[in-house]
């Protein structure tokens, strides 16, 4: 058991890894100096990965994507349970992501998935940090860094076959995995690609079938690590997985774009959650403005209204003031007034027994009810990626396994 210590909480974490397995943890000791938290369920982590693992075939690789902070869940934490749970490779967008994950004690594969400066190639090779390279000059970069350390960096290709973010476009691709291969300074693992619009069949079968195109053109690919899909692919389209499958959203219980373009679909639960204790509680005369700018008034009755010290500085868009709802004791109550900086309100008047100090959840599950992610997400017209990465500014994580 040891202490574990980020944002201003403390998490006792009773470790024991068994067959790749987390074993239960004991209920975490808190203290924030907040009445306001995300909790994590690296329970439900877990039981996420056996869901998605069920859509690939056996032998197939898996990368968890714990970029952004695992999106906002916290990284060095959820790396931890995803080894635990056989995934084979986690995947970054900077060398700056591996790098806290190594110091968090992390020793499994890492893969930056964006694009790597020049400067920071040598980092990246002395702490085992597998790199995305599409340019000559990535080329000229893991030369340089060879000479500078005698170690060959390992990398992944990256091929553009119609993202058009980052990747050698895919008509090049084929000389440029030539010129890596031969190049005796670099040591070639991967070969991968993204799809753009995993939502559209049209789009997504023309991406898979440039991306084989240039598969069954290369020499000894069965030497690569092949791998196009993402959790939308890995749910929603049928040999797709190749060598490894790259999941994302999945991980944390959240569905891309597709999913009602699909039959079926893993059993994934949601694992964030956000609360906060109420600080204060008044009873108001009727048509009462409430917030800045009074954008609620109430009715012609007196008001009971109930504040949590949550706001948009925690990463709540403003932009849902008054079109958003709690649950405290399992009872749906609206948000009301413009969300301000560090709080906002809900009316309480027609709830009897609630009191200063309990818990109102803002996402997640309370006696019987839930309020989903993608709620918000509709409201805001984004997705759901967005809303988790959000919550990620000055909230405590409190850890927890169902």
């Amino acid at each position: 058991m040891y202490p574990y210590v980020r944002d201003y909480c403390i998490i006792f974490i009773e470790t024991k890894f068994e067959n790749k397995k987390m074993s239960k943890l004991r209920k975490p000791i808190v203290q924030t100096r907040r009445d306001a938290w995300v909790e994590v369920d690296l329970g439900n982590v877990e039981h996420n990965i056996k869901s998605l693992k069920k859509f690939i075939a056996p032998g197939t690789k898996f990368l968890a994507v714990v970029k952004a902070d695992a999106y906002g869940h916290g990284s060095d934490m959820i790396a931890s349970t995803l080894i635990a749970s056989g995934v084979d490779i986690l995947g970054v967008a900077s060398v700056d992501e591996g790098i806290q994950l190594r110091n968090t004690g992390i020793s499994s594969p890492i893969l930056v998935l964006g694009t790597t400066p020049d400067w920071a190639f040598v980092s990246a090779v002395e702490n085992d940090i597998q790199l995305s390279i599409f340019t000559e000059d990535h080329i000229n970069s893991c030369i340089r860094t060879y000479k500078r350390l005698d170690k060959k960096p390992v990398v992944h290709i990256k091929v553009d076959t119609g993202m058009h973010r980052i990747g050698i476009p895919y008509k090049y691709a084929l000389q440029f995995i030539k010129r890596v291969s031969i190049t005796k300074e670099i040591e070639p693992v991967g070969i991968f690609s993204h799809l753009a619009c995993a939502e559209n069949r049209e789009i997504t079968l023309k991406q898979k079938q440039r991306w084989e195109n240039l598969i069954n053109s290369i020499e000894n690919k069965d030497k690569y690590l092949l791998h196009l899909a993402n959790t939308a692919g890995i749910i929603g389209y049928d040999n797709i997985n190749y060598g490894m499958v790259r999941a994302g959203i999945g991980i944390y219980g959240l569905f891309p774009d597709l999913q009602d373009k699909i039959e079926k679909k893993p059993d994934l639960k949601q694992v964030i959650s956000l609360k906060g204790r109420i600080s204060y509680i008044k009873e108001i005369p009727p048509e009462s403005g409430i917030s800045y700018g009074y954008s609620y008034k109430t009715g012609q009755d007196s008001s009971k209204i109930a504040t949590i010290p949550v706001g948009y500085a925690d990463g709540v868009p403003r932009s849902l003031s008054n079109n958003i709802f709690g649950l405290v004791k399992g009872h749906k109550i609206k948000q009301i007034g413009n969300i301000t900086m560090d709080q906002m309100m809900f009316d309480i008047t027609d709830i009897d027994n609630i009191h200063t100090g309990d818990i109102i959840t803002l996402l997640g599950e309370d006696n019987g009810e839930f309020i989903a992610i993608d709620e918000w997400a509709g409201k805001l017209k984004t997705i759901n990626y967005e809303i988790t990465c959000r919550l990620r500014v000055r909230l405590p994580r409190v850890y927890t396994r169902s």
